[in-house]
């Protein structure tokens, strides 16, 4: 999809549909004439007759007579005017393009002013409501050959439009921001929702090469053997049960001094997990192809940042195995060295993630970063805690946590901050090796990061638990079931706010 940006009256405007925002008990005068000039209808006799009352992501759909150049107004709901924030105006565009879809418009336009509020920059306005209307229309189709006359269109275009030639520079940057995103958190998506069969380690390795040599990143791939060499066996040991062999991607980004100390990220590859020897549950296993979404967001992340030209240097390390029972795999009661040095027993082959992590992270040193954020579809116990509404974030450094907190609320990606006191290290204990990797139900997304922070050397560092918000499961507003591509708008929004 395109968005395309115009100047001009736009009640003359020629398109399939307008769309049209509405806050609840509308009582600017202005924005009423507005309406009133775009529809010929009066908003408060449409709010009398209580078809439409302007709550959020409430629609209406009006039909227009010939005369006019549109031929349907679409009002879309923002809710009451003082509460009205950007991941509102985020979902309401959201919704108001499933609805456009579901009724097979193939374009329509925006009447920006419409949107704006006082309370928000008109860029950031912008974006989200071109990050709304464009992370809607994902779909991930490419494996359907029947029904196609069934399923809902893809938008082709979207026009931005204002009456106010002033806003022209606000529409341009917002609108190709949201462009330069969410092309990346579709390519997130895509590989998030892309099967276990066909998402082997050397595929995403594979996929990685491919954005490195459209946006000119460097990319390094160390295979098996380079991992044996360099002695990651905490990585090996989780990649011991499947034949498919793991592999460890690093993507360097140097939009600043090459000798700056870059910004690390590190993701979670794991393409499939069974849980290893420590077995699953049958039921929704065939959701464990999402089990790489960390890695998924870092690559997005190093798109995106590469589209707009970010003057940063950033670094993103990504894991990668398939976690399968075999008479290779890992047992528990074993005990793996990692490439710290450090021992770990293994006590639940299903907690492997952090065991990827743990070379990663000591992996990272190497790169002497300014700071290190990891994201990885960690724990259960996270969805416990938070449910699908947020993420986790542990770290060591509260102004970083504090940063990262910011840009969640910004993109509409939360986090929350839980604890990592001395006191829960007591829970990852070992009686015969450095550390285990499990230290039982209680405070399981605690003493998951606990177990990280042992392999994070003298740096700033955030870890996010991405359990509960990398997969949608009912599907609204901009995030369809599927895949989400969480954490790539969030870190983008970190790194570009950093690089000001």
């Amino acid at each position: 999809m395109k968005i395309e940006v115009q100047i001009g009256p736009v009640s003359e405007k020629k398109t399939p549909c307008l769309l049209v925002g509405v806050c609840e008990e509308e009582t600017d005068k202005a924005r009423k004439e507005n309406i009133l000039r775009l529809t010929g209808r009066d908003l408060g006799k449409i709010f009398e007759e209580r078809e439409f009352a302007g709550k959020h992501q409430q629609t209406l759909l009006l039909h227009m007579g010939a005369e006019r150049g549109c031929r349907r107004v679409l009002l879309v709901g923002l809710g009451k005017t003082e509460a009205i924030n950007i991941e509102k105006i985020r979902r309401a565009a959201g919704s108001a393009t499933n609805l456009l879809k579901g009724i097979r418009v193939h374009s329509f336009a925006v009447d920006v002013t419409s949107f704006l509020s006082e309370g928000d920059a008109p860029e950031e306005t912008i974006r989200a409501l071109g990050e709304g209307i464009l992370l809607a229309d994902y779909r991930f189709e490419r494996y359907q050959t029947e029904n196609a006359d069934e399923t809902p269109v893809a938008i082709e275009n979207v026009d931005f439009c204002s009456n106010d030639g002033s806003l022209e520079r606000a529409l341009r940057t917002g609108a190709g921001m949201a462009q330069s995103v969410c092309e990346a958190v579709c390519f997130a998506r895509d590989l998030v929702n892309e099967p276990g069969n066909v998402k082997s380690p050397e595929y995403l390795a594979q996929k990685a090469q491919e954005i490195a040599a459209k946006v000119g990143l460097k990319c390094t791939v160390l295979d098996k053997a380079d991992l044996v060499k360099e002695g990651m066996g905490a990585l090996l040991g989780v990649a011991q049960g499947s034949a498919r062999e793991p592999r460890l991607i690093v993507l360097e980004y140097v939009g600043a001094d090459p000798d700056e100390d870059p910004v690390v990220l590190v993701g979670k590859g794991v393409v499939f997990d069974s849980g290893g020897i420590s077995l699953k549950p049958a039921d929704k296993m065939d959701e464990m192809k999402m089990d790489m979404a960390g890695g998924a967001a870092v690559l997005g992340t190093m798109l995106a940042i590469s589209n707009l030209v970010l003057p940063r240097r950033v670094v993103g390390i990504i894991p990668v195995v398939e976690n399968l029972p075999s008479g290779t795999a890992i047992r528990p009661g074993d005990i793996l060295t990692s490439l710290s040095g450090k021992t770990i027993e293994i006590l639940n082959t299903d907690a492997e993630g952090r065991l990827i992590l743990a070379d990663a992270l000591t992996y990272a040193s190497r790169y002497n970063p300014s700071m290190v954020i990891d994201l990885a579809t960690l724990t259960g116990a996270c969805i416990v805690a938070l449910g699908h509404e947020a993420s986790a974030v542990l770290g060591n450094d509260s102004d970083l946590i504090g940063a990262l907190m910011e840009s969640g609320e910004a993109t509409g990606e939360r986090l929350w901050e839980l604890p990592l006191w001395d006191d829960y290290h007591e829970l990852m204990k070992s009686e015969v090796a450095d550390v285990k990797n499990s230290g039982g139900r209680p405070a399981g997304t605690i003493s998951a990061a606990v177990f990280l922070k042992k392999f994070v050397n003298d740096y700033r560092w955030a870890h996010l638990d991405i359990a509960g918000t990398a997969w949608e499961y009912k599907g609204g507003h901009y995030r369809p079931k599927g895949g989400t591509g969480f954490g790539v708008r969030l870190l983008t929004h970190f790194l570009v706010n950093l690089a000001d």
